[in-house]
C-alpha cells in the first residue's frame, strides 16, 4: 500500500479488508485510485447492510485470521458512521453505519483474540462542544471492544 523510507509496503493488499465504504462514487468523481483496481477485500454499505454487520464482520475475519498472520490491526474513521449520529468530522456524507453496527462489527473483531490495535482518525472534537458525542463513541468502542 505503501512504501515509507523504501521499507515496501506496510500491509499488504490481500491483507486488508475495507468495511463499510460509500463514497465509491466520490472517489472515482474526484479522480482517486481505485480501490477496486487492487487486492484489497471491499464489503461496502449496501454490502455490509445485506449480510447484516455482524456477518460482514466474520466474512472480512475470514481474511484476515488467516494462520500465516500474526494477528490484525482496526484503522475506524469516525466518518464511518452515519452523518446524522456523528457529524464531528471534517469529511460528513450522509448515511453510514449505526452504533448498534459498530458495536457489532468490533464485537466480532474482538472475540477472534487475534485483533492487535485499533486507531480512531477523523473525529473532531472541536466539532462536539459539549463532548456528547465523544461520549457515546467512547460507550460503543467500550461494549465493542469488550470480549
Amino acid at each position: 500500500m505503501t512504501d515509507v523510507e523504501g521499507r515496501a509496503p506496510l500491509a499488504r493488499e490481500e491483507d486488508v479488508v475495507v468495511l463499510g465504504r460509500r463514497d465509491a462514487a466520490e472517489a472515482e468523481e474526484h479522480g482517486s485510485q481505485r480501490i477496486e483496481d487492487t487486492a484489497i477485500e471491499i464489503i461496502d454499505l449496501g454490502g455490509l447492510r445485506s449480510l447484516g454487520a455482524a456477518a460482514a464482520a466474520a466474512r472480512a475475519l475470514e481474511r484476515l485470521s488467516r494462520s500465516e498472520l500474526g494477528g490484525f490491526w482496526i484503522h475506524l474513521d469516525a466518518d464511518v458512521l452515519d452523518d446524522t449520529i456523528l457529524p464531528a468530522v471534517d469529511y460528513r456524507m450522509p448515511d453510514g453505519l449505526s452504533w448498534d453496527e459498530l458495536e457489532a462489527t468490533l464485537r466480532i473483531a474482538m472475540a477472534t483474540d487475534r485483533a492487535t490495535g485499533l486507531d480512531l482518525t477523523i473525529f473532531n472534537p472541536r466539532l462536539d462542544p459539549d463532548h456528547s458525542i465523544a461520549r457515546r463513541l467512547a460507550k460503543t468502542l467500550a461494549a465493542g471492544l469488550r470480549s
